[in-house]
Parts: structure tokens; C-alpha cells; sequence
């Protein structure tokens, strides 16, 4: 494929060596690039001094907005206290164990966590994890901010020593991490969900391929992350927006598609621990080929937004009509292979002429 294939899916970068570079190279854990990887659960971590456990970063899509952070706690062990400047939504791979939160001089709020939980400390509070597994590991993945803060503050220490205390995101409330409220159509008021995979997702919140999605707001973040599901023998509309979205599969399997106009597209598999993300501006595409409803949580900061809601007038995503015929073969193909249903029906595809007319 272009540009290369595997864990890392293709290369790319920065020309420069931004502050961020610099400061994940003096961290000396692993970095893993590209556009994916195909299984969180199972990737090399090393030694992070600065969280007395183990890590790897996750760098997709050729951008600087937010990364991801990997975390494995030994079993019964527990991190160094940690704080910083950039905001961090965790979600929990998998294990059992517990994070005590606290504003400097405040009282201290614990939060037991398993897998499938997210939570999100508040911006600069001080917080522990704990791994109350004594045989098992536990593996967090955290959403970050890091890159953007770093490379607009550009210095590190001053993002992990500063005291300021953001009360007016938190300030020890009692009822800080207590089950969530609706905050409009689509979208979930809270700060801990206990079990992502058990969330009740309202049918009503139409999210494309019959499927349905809910949107979190957690710690008053500037950064974003909303969950998705959709049934099996459906696929997504092709769409595209800024960079900076991290899609980690809880649930199905199935595969996306990833393209810029007029390029060749790249056929990623995923499963339950995978994490995909499309570069600026790339076309992608997602398909459930499973037995099973697929369901996946996406973090967003900053660019990851489509700048217009008539994405197809402002050429932002492809309808079914107009894409490539290809992508319902390879479709059809992969439902039988996987012994899947195929539930939506073929497109009605229009016509070379309309196609040039409606195609941006």
C-alpha cells in the first residue's frame, strides 16, 4: 500500500523537531505511529520513570493536537502522583484498580474503575491509580492534550510543576464523579461512565448505517469524546474532517477505509483494542462485517471538527450513491467471509455525469 502497511500504517511527521518530539524522546517509551494500531492490548510498553509503571505513546495521523498514553500498572502497584497542563480523558483497556484526585491542599475523591470505564481527571488536579488486581495487570489509555500544550507553552517542566489549581473545573466537589445527567439531545453531562459497553445509547440519536452515538462532556475539557454504535452488515458514509481523531473499537469487528481524493484507499481491519486515525482532511470509512453491533469511542481536540453540518454541498462526505462501486464489493466480500448478514442494500449508483456534478 502507499506509504507502507502494518501496526505503524504508513509514515510521515513533522519536518522539525517540535518541543513535544523532544520532550516523548527524553521519556523513553516506545512511540507508535501511522494510522492505526491493530491491538492496544498487546503492544510493546517499557518503563516510564515519570509514572513508576510502564508506557508507550500513540502518535497517529501525522499531527501534533493530542496523542494518546499508554499506561500497564503491575499487578498490585500504583503510579507516581502525577499532574499537568493539558487535559487527559481515560479510558480503561482493562483491569480492575482505583485513582484518588485531589486540588493541592484540598480533600482527596477516589474512583474504582474495570474495564470498559472513562473518566477524565480535571485539568492540573493531582491524581494516583492504583491496580487493585494483585494478579493481573491493569492497561489505561489516556487521550491527551500534551502535543498542543507543549508546543504552545514550550516548556515541559512548567506543564508538571505548576501549582495553579483550576477550581473552577474542580474543586473537591462530592458529587464530582457521580453519575451524569443529559445535556441537550446527544450529549452526556458527567465525569466517570463505569462501563462504556453497558451504556444505554438512545436509538433516537441518529448517527448514520442505522446506528446511534452519544457525546460525553467530562471536566469542562476544551477536547471531546463521544461514543458510537452501529449494527452489523452496515457501513458508514466516507466523511472527512481536520485531525486529531483517535476511534478505539469496544466492541465488534469489521474494517475502514482510509483515502485522500484521487489516492489509493487503505483497508484497515480492526477489533476490540484497535485505534484508528485519519490524517487532515482524509476520507474515512467504517465497516461492520461482524456478527455484532460495533462500537467505538472517539476522542476529538481542536481541528477534528467538520466545518459545516451540509457536509455533502461543502464536499465532506461521500453518499452512498457516489462512491466508488468498489467499496460495496469489498463489502459484500467481507460480510461472507465473516458469515455476516449484509443488511444494507446496495446503492443506486448515479450516473458518471451526476457524479461529476455532485462530487467536490
Amino acid at each position: 500500500m502507499e506509504n507502507g502497511e502494518g501496526e505503524s500504517g504508513r509514515t510521515g511527521g513533522f519536518r522539525y523537531d517540535t518541543i513535544y518530539q523532544q520532550w516523548q524522546r527524553a521519556e523513553g517509551i516506545p512511540s507508535y505511529t501511522g494510522a492505526y494500531v491493530a491491538d492496544l492490548y498487546n503492544v510493546d510498553v517499557a518503563p516510564w520513570p515519570r509514572t513508576g509503571q510502564k508506557g508507550a505513546f500513540v502518535n497517529l495521523a501525522s499531527q501534533e493536537l493530542d496523542d494518546g498514553q499508554l499506561l500497564e500498572i503491575a499487578p498490585g502497584g500504583q503510579t507516581e502522583v502525577q499532574h499537568h497542563l493539558y487535559e487527559s480523558m481515560i479510558y480503561v483497556l482493562e483491569g480492575r484498580g482505583a485513582t484518588t484526585l485531589w486540588q493541592s491542599g484540598g480533600p482527596k475523591q477516589t474512583v474504582e474503575w474495570q474495564r470498559g470505564s472513562l473518566f477524565s481527571p480535571p485539568l492540573n488536579c493531582y491524581y494516583q491509580h492504583f491496580n487493585l488486581e494483585g494478579r493481573q495487570r491493569a492497561r489505561l489509555y489516556a487521550g491527551t492534550t500534551a502535543p498542543a500544550a507543549m508546543n504552545l507553552l514550550r516548556d515541559p517542566d512548567f506543564i508538571f510543576t505548576t501549582p495553579h489549581a483550576f477550581t473552577n473545573r474542580y474543586s473537591g466537589e462530592d458529587d464530582f464523579f457521580k453519575p451524569g445527567k443529559r445535556l441537550g439531545k446527544g450529549r452526556w453531562k458527567t465525569n466517570f461512565v463505569p462501563d462504556l459497553r453497558a451504556f444505554d445509547l438512545d436509538p433516537s440519536l441518529y448517527r448514520g448505517a442505522s446506528g446511534t452515538s452519544m457525546g460525553f462532556a467530562m471536566s469542562d475539557n476544551a477536547s471531546n469524546v463521544h461514543m458510537s454504535e452501529f449494527p452489523p452488515g452496515t457501513y458508514k458514509k466516507a466523511h472527512r474532517h481536520g485531525a486529531g481523531a483517535h476511534v478505539i473499537v469496544l466492541d465488534g469487528a469489521g474494517y475502514s477505509l482510509l483515502h485522500f481524493e484521487g489516492h489509493e484507499r487503505l483497508k484497515v481491519d480492526w477489533k476490540d483494542g484497535s485505534i484508528v486515525s485519519p490524517r487532515h482532511w482524509e476520507y474515512h470509512q467504517h465497516f461492520n462485517t461482524g456478527p455484532t453491533a460495533a462500537r467505538y469511542l472517539a476522542f476529538t481536540f481542536g481541528g477534528a471538527v467538520v466545518v459545516s453540518q451540509d457536509a455533502h454541498v461543502d464536499g465532506n462526505q461521500i453518499e452512498y450513491e457516489d462512491e466508488d462501486e468498489e467499496v460495496y464489493e469489498l463489502f459484500e466480500r467481507e460480510c461472507a467471509q465473516n458469515k455476516a448478514k449484509v443488511v444494507l442494500p446496495r446503492p443506486s449508483y448515479a450516473g458518471a455525469a451526476q457524479r461529476a456534478r455532485r462530487s467536490p
